[in-house]
């Protein structure tokens, strides 16, 4: 997706009079632990990121979005900032942006991460993020580490320089593939006394070597249980000493408000506080489940179901019909490597499918989209037959592996003889 700033209050500063953010917090979980961050304490008053009045489903978000345009028409840009990470939440990220994208296709949608799950889902986030923000206060792993108390990456957990050098080549990729896909990005970088101040002009460096578009130095804001909390927030001439070291090499943000994850309105006249009433009782929203209307298809061809589920590049949305069965739209897949987020970015992608008809399956997305309600079954055969099968209600019988085909059922072979299995 092409960026467009002219409308973004964050990223140009002459908007940030006119057009506003929503901060939708749909993000609860995080995959790092920061030695400055504690996200147990909130206050209406108080702006930090990590807090937040309330945590949203997509649902809840969706009907809060639409009490918030109502009050402030002037929001242009939906961002998702936590309270935990976006890429740790990516299927409720995703899942949200498609329902904000229903209703206000005109909004301008944008992330704020520390960057270690993105590598590998850009393309999935960039159907709809056109601005990035990428947290990173530090180019040296050994600093990193005084920084991150743990890195958890998948099943594995890193701490020390070791953490750092992980999030670090993460953040490096992260900005790397954005950028090829067109998405502005913003570098914040949070200054810390005694830890990262050397730093910040190899930060600086490097983000504009890779294409970042903009620096954001934000100061450290000690916050109570953490350990930094005896650290001295960083003083105005301070930040404006390492804001001229770092704008040798990259434009700097200089209207930053140090958003909370719920933060909303103008940056300059936030209504966090005053629509946080509205955010409480959208959080306690009894919503329908998303009706799930379709079936998902891995085919290599679009003839056959013929495809294994972790292979497939897309997926082939079929629907009920008066008549039998009838092609929707493809999808595209996430792109491989990921681990576990892959799986959660592929539940996105079909969270309004039933079921997906796959010829294999390995068990992780099976369970992973089981979590979602969403059936893995597998099969070969035409797709029209198997889709009509399922539809019909012939699915358990249909779906059992048998060595011919199911008599008066959808699939009497491969397409040319061979049965479902």
């Amino acid at each position: 997706m092409k960026s467009d700033s002219s409308t973004h209050p964050c990223f140009n500063k002459n908007a940030s009079g006119k057009y506003g953010r929503v901060h939708l917090p749909v993000a609860p979980k995080c995959n790092v632990s920061c030695n400055f961050c504690n996200r147990k304490y909130d206050c209406v008053n108080e702006s930090r990121p990590g807090v937040t009045s309330a945590v949203l489903t997509p649902y809840q978000a969706r009907q809060y979005m639409r009490l918030v345009m109502e009050k402030a028409p002037y929001i242009s840009v939906a961002g998702i900032a936590g309270p935990g990470d976006p890429m740790a939440n990516a299927s409720n990220v995703l899942k949200t942006m498609k329902f904000i994208k229903q209703d206000f296709p005109e909004m301008i949608f944008c992330l704020s991460t520390n960057g270690l799950g993105m590598p590998g889902h850009v393309e999935a986030f960039a159907e709809f993020v056109s601005h990035a923000t990428i947290t990173i206060s530090s180019a040296d792993p050994e600093t990193g580490g005084k920084i991150y108390s743990r890195v958890t990456d998948g099943k594995a957990i890193y701490s020390g320089a070791k953490g750092g050098e992980v999030i670090l080549s993460r953040q490096l990729r992260a900005i790397q593939e954005l950028k090829s896909h067109g998405v502005a990005v913003k570098i914040n970088f949070i200054a810390i006394p005694g830890i990262n101040y050397e730093q910040v002009e190899n930060v600086a460096k490097i983000g504009a070597y890779l294409g970042a578009d903009l620096m954001n130095i934000i100061p450290l804001k000690p916050t109570e249980d953490t350990a930094f909390a005896h650290l001295k927030e960083p003083s105005g001439k301070e930040i404006s000493e390492l804001r001229k070291k770092a704008e040798k090499y990259i434009p700097q943000m200089t209207h930053c408000r140090r958003c909370r994850a719920d933060a909303v309105g103008l940056l300059g006249n936030d209504l966090s506080s005053e629509m946080a009433p509205g955010l409480f009782r959208c959080s306690k929203m009894s919503c329908e489940e998303e009706k799930k209307e379709y079936v998902a298809v891995a085919t290599r061809e679009g003839i056959l179901v013929n495809e294994h589920l972790g292979k497939a590049s897309g997926f082939h949305i079929w629907e009920k019909t008066e008549t039998g069965a009838g092609f929707v739209e493809e999808r595209k897949a996430p792109l491989p490597g990921g681990g576990d987020l892959r799986w959660e970015s592929l539940a996105s992608v079909l969270h309004d499918c039933k079921a997906v008809l796959a010829l294999q399956a390995g068990t992780a997305p099976e369970d992973a989209l089981k979590k979602h309600k969403i059936k893995v079954l597998l099969c070969s055969g035409l797709i029209e037959d198997a889709v009509e099968a399922f539809f019909s209600g012939k699915g358990t019988e249909f779906f059992t592996p048998r060595r011919s085909g199911v008599g008066g059922g959808c699939c009497s072979g491969r397409g040319e003889g061979a049965g479902c299995c």
